[in-house]
């Protein structure tokens, strides 16, 4: 979006599904709720499966780079490897996609709930930590509002699933009736509520909840029913139930291997199904060729989830007319904010011009004298100024109507304000990513 480029870049950093690594560099700097590198504004964003930052920044490519470099000193791994896992977009597209992102268009379950409150907590947070500015505020307002707008006049969420319900859904399908389950909740973050919540549902308690906080384990076991356990405990508990779920924010596996072959050797010969619903995953890939275990991750959910979104298509097609509408709205206020750096480009660009013509002429002047010479100069800028004064005046005046980006972006475009060569940074600068790894929809 031009707009914001003329203000400054926003921009996204976004991952989907990288390794541990990087994964943990990307959480690590989505909490802290500071400014950008150069930034003006900034708000980050981080779920279980996806970490996002938006900054509003004078030098897009400088910013671009800090935050690469920020995330992959923390991750502990080399910038080059962690580009391999992000893409960047800007202006009119990252608003699009916040947007997206906020009515749940970008989940891997259309029209999952729990984005919604995950995106409002982080602009709060970034709130309360002085981060955002006049247009960050705007923006994540009016994605907020879209999203429930979205919610609230379609059906896209009717059917109230979200990755936990699946998971369970999922076991339900492998094992039958789990009412008679002993099931093991490894983790007590917002995931593990969901999961405690979608078994409920169906009329099981969670036997254990293992976490390493112990305090956070017993605060999940009195709300949801059954026993919180510690940490250490896992190996032994895993002993005993029949299906465990893991959602840890560990950036490293939790169950390994080794461990789980002694586990199994623990059972008798009785088969055990773990569900992994952590990014990075929590489970050793390994594991799935240990005898008796039956083991599902989050690409293995995504045929189930396909079978859900079948019914929401057309909702989705509604949500994305809703959006369009209330993006529209964010464009026209930005196009307001953008009056006075239009003009002031429109001008520098004029006067570029002049100056340019008057030394092409140079030579032609050598009979004149000096004085001669600065009429010549002041009559070429007084024709450009008189040229320049009617639309700037209409401009000036349309700052606080409702069509100002109409007279902006044609003023832009019409005078190339937009290029290369424009003393203005441009607006609507292409999407230029570090690799994009869009794979269908991503698990918010």
């Amino acid at each position: 979006m031009g707009n914001l480029a003329q203000d400054g870049a926003a921009r996204i950093a976004r991952a989907r599904r990288a390794d541990r690594g990087a994964r943990r560099g990307r959480a690590a700097g989505a909490r802290r709720g500071t400014r950008g590198p150069g930034g003006r504004e900034a708000v980050a964003i981080s779920t279980c499966n996806r970490s996002e930052v938006y900054l509003v920044v004078g030098d897009a490519v400088e910013a671009e780079t800090t935050v690469l470099g920020m995330l992959a000193r923390q991750a502990g791994i080399r910038p080059t490897e962690l580009a391999e896992a992000i893409y960047a977009v800007r202006n009119c597209d990252a608003a699009r996609h916040l947007f997206r992102v906020t009515s749940g268009l970008e989940s891997m379950i259309i029209g999952e709930a729990e984005v919604q409150g995950q995106v409002k907590r982080a602009y709060e947070l970034a709130l309360v930590e002085g981060a955002t500015g006049p247009i960050l505020n705007r923006l994540f307002r009016g994605a907020l509002a879209a999203g429930k707008r979205a919610r609230s006049q379609t059906g896209i969420t009717e059917r109230g699933v979200s990755v936990p319900s699946v998971a369970v859904e999922l076991a339900q399908r492998t094992l039958g009736d789990l009412s008679s389950r002993l099931v093991l909740v490894v983790g007590a973050g917002e995931t593990a509520e969901l999961t405690a919540r979608a078994l409920a549902a169906r009329g099981v308690e969670p036997a254990f909840i293992a976490n390493r906080r112990y305090d956070r384990a017993i605060g999940l076991a009195q709300r949801f029913g059954g026993r919180a356990v510690r940490f250490e405990e896992l190996p032994e508990q895993m002993a005993k139930a029949d299906i465990v779920v893991a959602s840890t924010s560990s950036p490293h596996h939790v169950i390994e291997r080794d461990e789980l072959v002694q586990v199994m050797a623990a059972r008798g010969g009785r088969q055990l199904l773990l569900i992994d619903l952590a990014v990075p995953r929590d489970v050793h890939p390994d594991c799935r060729d240990v005898e008796g275990v039956g083991l599902f991750d989050m690409d293995d959910l995504q045929t189930l989830v396909e079978r859900n979104a079948s019914g929401r298509e057309a909702e989705g097609r509604r949500a994305e007319s809703i959006l369009r509408s209330e993006l529209a709205s964010f464009e026209r206020w930005m196009a307001s904010q953008n009056v006075v750096p239009t003009i002031a480009a429109l001008r520098a660009r004029a006067d570029e011009i002049t100056a340019g013509v008057l030394a092409e002429n140079e030579q032609r002047w050598e009979s004149l004298s000096e004085a001669d010479r600065e009429r010549m100069r002041a009559m070429a800028r007084a024709i450009a100024s008189r040229l320049l004064h009617e639309p700037t005046l209409r401009l000036k005046r349309s700052s606080g109507e409702e069509d100002a980006y109409v007279y902006v972006n044609a003023l832009r475009e019409l005078f190339g304000l937009d290029s290369e060569s424009a003393p203005a940074q441009g607006a609507d600068a292409e999407v230029r990513p570090l690799r994009d790894v869009r794979r269908g929809r991503s698990a918010s």
